[in-house]
């Protein structure tokens, strides 16, 4: 597999991790679990917010859960969130949707993991492209990509 550059900012700050590859057509994150014999509590999805305040904010959680705003926007100190259009994430992030990963995004956006992440000796998350993962200890994630833990799920 060709490094990501996902990958590439993990091996420069010396974390460990586990790169796992499946089909690219499979976008959605059950069935990504599913096809990569993950549970699918361990496996987090990456969602790009914006606040009333224009402030876009990155969420990370499991699979097979749904983000609560209310909660995301209590954690973020904001009044309300909604969901970007999908056509906003690449110009945004850099990133394709089922390929994004909270690391390496284009610009450095305000983060939070799901708490259940300190569950798991390790978590799963996009490698930044589609067809690819990482796994790596949530605590490495959560400061590499800066985030904070908070409940954030319905």
């Amino acid at each position: 597999m060709d490094k990501t550059n996902v990958m590439r900012i993990l091996d420069r700050a010396g974390v460990s991790y586990t790169a796992r590859t499946y089909n690219a057509d499979v976008t959605d994150g059950m069935a990504v679990a599913a096809a990569t014999g993950q549970e699918p509590e361990r496996v987090f999805k990456t969602l790009v917010t914006v606040a009333n305040t224009r402030e876009h904010c990155v969420f990370a959680i499991p699979v097979c859960c749904k983000l609560d705003l209310k909660k995301a926007a209590r954690a973020a100190g904001v009044k309300s969130l909604e969901m970007i259009a999908q056509k906003q994430l690449l110009p945004l992030t850099g990133y394709v949707h089922g390929g994004c990963s909270p690391l390496g995004m284009k610009k450095a956006l305000r983060t939070w993991i799901d708490e259940t992440a300190t569950l798991y000796d390790a978590i799963t998350c996009s490698a930044g492209k589609l067809g690819a993962q990482i796994t790596l200890a949530a605590d490495d994630l959560c400061a590499l990509s800066g985030a904070q833990y908070a409940d954030l799920t319905e």
